[in-house]
C-alpha cells in the first residue's frame, strides 16, 4: 500500500509539472499596439503576454533592448512584432525565435527621412506605422490570430472568437473616424512626425509636410521659413506635434502665424491603442473644424 501511494505521488507530481509547463506559455510582443492586440486575442487562455517596449517613444530607429528585455525575448515561446522594418534592431536576437510578423500582407507606404533640414539628402524606406489605419490594424490582428492558432491549436476557438470582437471594435473605430471627420473645413495637415501617413489615408486627409524633428536636430531657419509659407498659403488653422516628440519648431511657427497646435498620439506611449486613436480623431475635429 505504501508503494502504491508513493507511485501515485510520483504520477501526480509529473502531471503537475506538465500542467505548469502548459500554463507558463509566454508571448513577448514588441510595441503597445501588437501587445494589446495579442493580449485581446489571448483572453480566456492561460497564455501570458509580455510587452517589451514599455517606454513612451515616437519611433524605434535608435532603440536598443536592455538586459531584462533581452531575457524576456529569450524566455518567450513566441515573439510578436509589428514588422515592416520597425524592429530591425532586434534582427539578430529574433533569428532563432518563433516570430509572428503582424505586418505581413499590408501594402506599405514609403516614407522619406531627412538627414538635414535643408532637404539636401533623403533616403526612402517602408513606413512602418501601419497600426494607425484601422484597416491595416485588422490585418495585423488577423495575422497574429493565425500565428497563435498554429502555435497553440488547443485555443483556436478562443482566439477566433476574440478576433471577431477585436475586428468589430476596429470597424467601429473606422466608422467613428469617417463620420466625425466627414465635414472638416480643412483636410490638410502639417505634422511634426512622419508616421501619420496611414492615419491620414484612412480618413481622407492630406499631409502637406511631415517634419521629423529630434532633439539636437531642430528645424533650420530655412525650413521654418518654408513651413511658415505652407501654413499661410494653405490657410491652415493648426499644425500637429506628436505626444513624445519635439515641439520647438511648432512653437515658432505658431507664434509667427497664430495657428493652434494640436497633439497627435502614435499609440506607442501611455494611452492605449484605442484611446490614442480616438484622441487623434477628436483632436483633428476640434482644431480643424
Amino acid at each position: 500500500m505504501k508503494r502504491l501511494f508513493a507511485l501515485l505521488g510520483v504520477i501526480l507530481l509529473l502531471l503537475s509539472g506538465c500542467a505548469v509547463r502548459q500554463e507558463s506559455a509566454t508571448i513577448a510582443a514588441t510595441t503597445r499596439p501588437v501587445y494589446e492586440f495579442t493580449l485581446r486575442l489571448c483572453e480566456g487562455t492561460d497564455i501570458t503576454v509580455t510587452r517589451l517596449v514599455t517606454e513612451p517613444v515616437s519611433c524605434l530607429h535608435d532603440y536598443s533592448l536592455n538586459v531584462n528585455q533581452v531575457r524576456a525575448v529569450e524566455a518567450a515561446e513566441l515573439v510578436v512584432i509589428s514588422g515592416a522594418g520597425l524592429e530591425e534592431f532586434m534582427d539578430d536576437l529574433l533569428q532563432s525565435r518563433d516570430v509572428i510578423d503582424s505586418s505581413a500582407g499590408i501594402a506599405l507606404a514609403e516614407c522619406a527621412e531627412e538627414h538635414d533640414h535643408d532637404h539636401d539628402h533623403h533616403h526612402h524606406e517602408a513606413d512602418s506605422h501601419t497600426w494607425l489605419a484601422p484597416e491595416s490594424a485588422k490585418i495585423m490582428a488577423t495575422n497574429i490570430c493565425n500565428g497563435l492558432c498554429v502555435q497553440f491549436p488547443q485555443y483556436r476557438a478562443t482566439f477566433e472568437a476574440n478576433l471577431n470582437d477585436l475586428l468589430a471594435d476596429l470597424d467601429a473605430l473606422q466608422a467613428y473616424g469617417e463620420e466625425t471627420l466627414s465635414q472638416l473645413s480643412c483636410r490638410e495637415l502639417v505634422t511634426f512626425h512622419d508616421g501619420f501617413a496611414y492615419f491620414a489615408e484612412a480618413f481622407d486627409l492630406t499631409i502637406l509636410e511631415a517634419v521629423e524633428e529630434e532633439s539636437g536636430s531642430e528645424a533650420s531657419a530655412q525650413e521654418l521659413k518654408h513651413l511658415i509659407s505652407i501654413v499661410r498659403t494653405h490657410k491652415l488653422p493648426a499644425i500637429f506635434t506628436e505626444t513624445n516628440g519635439s515641439v520647438s519648431a511648432a512653437d515658432v511657427i505658431a507664434r509667427e502665424t497664430g495657428v493652434s497646435i494640436g497633439t497627435l498620439d502614435m499609440a506607442m506611449g501611455e494611452k492605449s491603442y484605442f484611446d490614442a486613436m480616438y484622441h487623434n480623431i477628436d483632436t483633428i475635429k476640434e482644431v480643424l473644424g
